[in-house]
C-alpha cells in the first residue's frame, strides 16, 4: 500500500503544481473564464491515462503465460525508466519550474490561444498520469494484496489533490525540496525492486539465463506471510532467497540513484525578484514554487 501511496501523492502533487501555477496565473490576470479550457485538457489527460491502464492490463490478463512473463518485464522496464526520468527532471528543473509556466501562459495569452492552454494542462497531467498508469501496473503485477495497493493509490492522489488545492489557495506551505527528496528516496527503492522483479520475469520468460544461482538467504528474516515478508516484498521487491541476477540489479541502480537523490543540491543565491527558492506559496496573486 505504501509503494502505491507514494506513487499517487509524487505523481500527483507534481500535475497539481503545474496546473496550479497555470490556474493562479489566470485567476491573478483576471482570466478566470480561461480556467475551463484548463480544466477540459486535465479531463482528457485522466480520461486517456486511465484508458490506457486498463487497456494494458486487460492485454496483459489476456496473454499466454511466457507472454504474460515478457510483458511484466517489459511494463517494469519502461517503469523504472519512467521514475528515473522524473526524479532526475524535477530536481534539476524545480526551481525553474514556475517561471517557465507562467511565460507559456502569457505567451498563449497574448496570442489569444485556446488551443495552448488546452494543450499544457492536457500535457502536464497526461505525463504524470501515464507515469502513474505505468508504474502502478508494474507495481500491481508485483503485488500480493491489489485491493490494499489499489487503495494507497487512491489515497495518494485524493492526498495530493487536496495538496495542489491548498497550495493554489495560498492555505498550504509546504518546503517542496523536501518533499520531493523523501518521495526520492521511496521511489528508489521502489524502483530498484521494480528492477530486481523484472530480472525474475526475465528469466520466467526465458530471456534471462544467468545469473540464478541463489545469492543470500534471508528467509531468516522475511519469513513468508510475515509483515516483513509483505514489506519487502512488496514495496522492495526483496524475495526471501534473491538470485545473483536480482541483488544486482537492485544494488546497480538503488546506489547510484540514492547517491543522487541525497547529493547536496547547488543553492542559486536569492534575490528580491526570486524570493525564497524552496518554498510554494500564493502571495497575493501568484503562486511559487521551488
Amino acid at each position: 500500500m505504501l509503494p502505491t501511496f507514494v506513487i499517487g501523492l509524487r505523481e500527483g502533487v507534481e500535475a497539481a503544481l503545474i496546473v496550479g501555477i497555470i490556474a493562479a496565473f489566470l485567476s491573478g490576470h483576471g482570466r478566470k473564464d480561461m480556467l475551463r479550457y484548463v480544466w477540459l485538457g486535465v479531463g482528457l489527460a485522466v480520461a486517456l491515462c486511465m484508458t490506457v491502464g486498463i487497456a494494458l492490463q486487460i492485454a496483459s490478463a489476456e496473454l499466454p503465460q511466457r507472454q504474460q512473463e515478457q510483458l511484466e518485464t517489459i511494463v517494469a522496464l519502461v517503469a523504472v525508466g519512467m521514475v528515473t526520468y522524473m526524479i532526475v527532471w524535477m530536481r534539476k528543473h524545480s526551481r525553474q519550474l514556475k517561471g517557465a509556466i507562467e511565460t507559456d501562459v502569457a505567451h498563449a495569452l497574448a496570442e489569444g490561444s485556446l488551443k495552448a492552454l488546452v494543450l499544457m494542462a492536457f500535457l502536464a497531467v497526461l505525463r504524470e498520469g501515464l507515469e502513474t498508469a505505468v508504474f502502478l501496473l508494474a507495481v500491481f503485477q508485483n503485488s500480493r494484496d491489489t485491493t490494499a495497493a489499489a487503495s494507497g493509490a487512491v489515497l495518494g492522489i485524493a492526498l495530493a489533490v487536496v495538496v495542489g488545492y491548498a497550495l493554489y489557495k495560498g492555505g498550504l506551505r509546504i518546503n517542496l525540496a523536501r518533499f520531493f527528496k523523501f518521495t526520492g528516496v521511496v521511489l528508489v527503492f521502489v524502483a530498484a525492486g521494480l528492477l530486481a522483479s523484472a530480472a525474475h520475469t526475465a528469466h520466467e520468460a526465458a530471456w534471462l539465463t544467468t545469473g540464478q544461482t541463489q545469492a543470500i538467504d534471508l528467509s531468516w528474516l522475511i519469513a513468508p506471510g510475515s509483515v516483513q515478508s509483505a514489506l519487502a516484498a512488496g514495496m522492495f521487491g526483496i524475495q526471501p532467497k534473491p538470485v545473483t541476477a536480482e541483488v544486482v540489479a537492485f544494488l546497480l541502480y538503488a546506489i547510484p540513484m540514492m547517491a543522487f537523490v541525497l547529493w547536496p543540491a547547488r543553492r542559486p543565491i536569492p534575490t528580491p525578484a526570486s524570493g525564497r527558492p524552496d518554498s510554494f506559496a500564493k502571495p497575493r496573486s501568484a503562486v511559487g514554487t521551488s
